[in-house]
């Protein structure tokens, strides 16, 4: 299930499969009439229901509406590399982000950036899930993400097609900004506790930090790789 007026629109409108949408009765006076309109011209079920039983069904945050659909399909790591984007690669690798609004909220930095996608693990990392979708605001319906069995293994696979890797340690010698962005870059992000695991730094070309000028030592995981994916844009724009 998606829930929220954005996340169930963007998927009406890329085609997404959806079995059903549920609407809060009255909600349509509120601003509904396009998803409403959409989906009956794609012949998707559109069923108003009490907001109490829609609350009930969809927990809350769901803005009226709420849209059963089909699982998210996982992407190939080699489907992201092809991806074709406009100038250099751009690919974002988590190492163990368990936080699944944290990995909403940075699938939608990164295809705001315009990343070519995002890769996970399959192991101690938060799945594509309702509350990451509902993070992501509809970023995940134009933005592929990978699910890989071994995070190091795909850095080096992606070392081989071509990107330089670069992650992020608030104990690195390198600052963020003295590193060059133009090529083919991976971003590699940390968990939210232990940061990027030792095997996963020692395949980084360069490890940088984020100047922290306050009394906190890191930053969330999500805000880090918005810091540090808007360095990448703003050197290639």
């Amino acid at each position: 299930m998606i829930k929220g007026r954005h996340p169930v629109a963007t998927a009406l409108s890329e085609g997404r499969p959806i079995n059903k949408v549920l609407i809060a009765e009255g909600a349509v006076e509120g601003g509904f009439e396009h998803i409403v309109a959409r989906a009956k011209e794609q012949g998707v079920v559109v069923q108003f229901v009490p907001r109490a039983r829609l609350d009930t069904i969809a927990g809350n945050a769901h803005q009226g509406v709420a849209a059963y659909v089909a699982p998210y399909k996982y992407a190939e790591l080699e489907d992201i590399v092809e991806r074709e984007v406009a100038g250099a690669g751009l690919i974002v690798v988590l190492d163990e982000v368990t936080d699944p609004h944290n990995l909403g909220a940075i699938i939608r930095t990164a295809e705001a950036a315009g990343a070519q996608g995002v890769v996970i693990g399959k192991h101690r990392a938060s799945p594509l899930t309702e509350t990451v979708a509902k993070a992501a605001a509809g970023a995940l319906e134009y933005l592929p993400v990978a699910r890989v069995a071994n995070v190091v293994q795909a850095l080096e696979q992606l070392k081989e097609a071509g990107y330089w890797v670069v992650g992020t340690s608030v104990e690195a010698d390198h600052r963020m900004v003295d590193v060059d962005y133009t090529h083919k870059t991976v971003v590699v992000i940390g968990s939210e506790g232990a940061g990027l695991h030792r095997l996963v730094s020692e395949r980084c070309d360069f490890l940088v930090n984020i100047p922290i000028l306050g009394r906190v030592q890191s930053l969330n995981a999500s805000v880090a790789a918005g810091v540090m994916l808007y360095e990448v844009v703003r050197q290639r724009t």
